[in-house]
């Protein structure tokens, strides 16, 4: 199966801008590990508004 390339892009993207992480940093992650920092982020985003 191929991931998106769309995905792929928002994923480092996400990954980047709030990790202040390399582009080669990023993809060097698994996809699973860098879909789990994504998904953390967002945890940690969605907690931050909400407490905002």
């Amino acid at each position: 199966m191929t991931y998106a390339t769309d995905r792929l892009h928002e994923e480092i993207a996400y990954v980047a801008y709030h990790f202040h992480w390399s582009l080669a940093a990023i993809l060097d992650l698994e996809h699973h590990d860098r879909r789990r920092y994504a998904d953390q982020i967002a945890s940690f985003v969605t907690r931050a508004g909400a407490e905002g």
